[in-house]
């Protein structure tokens, strides 16, 4: 019995085998991987075409500021959305209750989900980073410390979104519950945290809401990278906020994690 229990796989190990079995599932259902990778791109161009002046002070055009921040949009709707919807597919078709009556533990789950996600958002922000440096002029970052932000706004956006999608799969009642709540949350938070529209020109009361969420700090964190210093002044507090965005994004990976050890059911309610 204890030879037995030593040979057994770890759980990073499976959740790893996990990610591998997510990775070919999902790129297999190419109409879904279409229109998961193309809506957020449609957003920007045809968004993104009618921002066309010039800021005040500046030679950035909004499409470039609106471009910067839908790469942050695409990062959250490829984990939160794609994610919370996933996980109540899982569920709803028995995926979840089949994986329940093998060794793979809940935390090995999560991995291979995460894992999925993760890499769904390296090839969104790919084609978003594309379609903005071919229609609006983004250049990527020159200075090291802008590529380290973005690779740590970039794990801490997945982790944290990712964990958020699951705990909305458990809380919704099947898979139609968990897109329609995904995608009104990630559209609402879109408006309000300056994506669609510049956050200084927004309410006090909107955005005090907002700065509460995650959605306003990855994409401000994104636009700390593929926009200069100058736009700063754009931002609320007048600056990047780098280090609260940091301590933001990280209490939301925590806080995710909590709502998915707390939530996470392996069946729907009425099974």
């Amino acid at each position: 019995m204890s030879t037995t229990a030593a040979t057994l796989p770890s759980t990073l190990s499976i959740g790893l085998a996990r990610g591998a079995a997510e990775l070919r599932q999902f790129f297999r259902q190419k109409e879904f991987v279409i229109f998961t990778f193309s809506l957020p791109a449609f957003l920007l161009v045809l968004l993104g075409s009618i921002f066309g002046d010039t800021l005040p002070g500046s030679s950035i055009t909004s499409s470039q500021v609106f471009a910067a921040s839908m790469i942050g949009a695409g990062i959250i709707s490829t984990s939160f959305v794609t994610m919370g919807t996933g996980v109540a597919l899982d569920r709803e078709d028995g995926t979840l209750k089949r994986l329940r009556g093998t060794p793979m533990p809940a935390t090995s789950y999560f991995i291979g989900k995460l894992i999925l996600v993760a890499v769904a958002s390296v090839a969104e922000v790919l084609v978003m980073l594309v379609v903005g440096m071919v229609m609006f002029d983004v250049r990527l970052p020159s200075d090291p410390l802008d590529w380290f932000t973005l690779l740590w706004v970039f794990a801490l956006g997945v982790i944290g979104c990712g964990m958020l999608g699951i705990a909305v799969s458990s809380v919704a009642k099947g898979v139609n519950g968990a897109s329609a709540a995904s995608q009104i949350v990630f559209l609402g938070l879109q408006f309000t945290s300056g994506v669609f529209v510049m956050i200084s020109q927004l309410p006090p009361a909107m955005t005090a809401v907002s700065s509460l969420f995650p959605v306003k700090w990855i994409c401000q964190g994104l636009r700390s990278v593929f926009l200069p210093d100058e736009l700063a002044a754009y931002e609320l507090a007048g600056k990047w906020e780098l280090g609260l965005t940091a301590g933001v994004l990280s209490a939301w990976c925590v806080a995710g994690l909590l709502l998915c050890l707390l939530t996470f059911r392996w069946s729907n309610r009425s099974n």
